[in-house]
């Protein structure tokens, strides 16, 4: 999704969200969160992580400052592309958003130093309701643009599940 954005002798104004704009591209009317993060260094990776039912979360999401390899995976048990992923590099100043629907699990990897990411959702964050995917998992291959050794996470993004056991959790069978 791309922005509206004028540039001028001021500098520049960009409008990164209008309710119309987003209907025709088919993105909901309203979000009840805004989520905007900072990470220090690059190699940093956030995710894969999802929300599940009933507190799915659809996710708009844009980098501000530095930039992203930001990567959605379809977790939706009865997809023809279940297991499959997408990256799209993000950067400040692209004027372009990430649209992850439900049932994606999203994850990014910073590529500058003071990345920060603002992200738009749908649903109310439940912690209960989380899940982390392991963003590391073999079956996935993600082509991340880190090393595992050499990566920055959290303890929750460290301990994520497997691939299979977040499909035995969601209630499919995996691949």
């Amino acid at each position: 999704m791309g922005f509206n954005s004028f540039t001028d002798e001021r500098g520049s104004f960009t409008v990164p969200y209008e309710t119309k704009a987003a209907m025709e591209l088919g993105l909901p009317e309203r979000f009840v969160q805004d989520n905007h993060s900072v990470s220090s260094k690059p190699g940093t990776v956030r995710g894969l992580h999802l929300q599940l039912a009933p507190f799915e979360q659809g996710k708009l999401v844009r980098v501000l400052r530095g930039a992203v390899q930001d990567v959605v995976v379809d977790l939706r048990p009865d997809s023809p592309t279940l297991g499959d992923y997408e990256q799209v590099e993000l950067r400040d100043g692209d004027n372009q958003a990430l649209w992850i629907p439900v049932g994606f699990g999203h994850g990014f990897c910073t590529l500058e130093p003071d990345t920060e990411v603002f992200y738009k959702v749908d649903g109310p964050y439940a912690p209960q309701s989380e899940l982390c995917v392991a963003w590391d998992d073999p079956m996935l291959a993600i082509n991340w643009p880190v090393e595992a050794g050499s990566a920055t996470l959290s303890d929750k993004d460290r301990e994520g599940v497997s691939f299979d056991e977040a499909m035995a959790i969601i209630g499919g069978d995996g691949q």
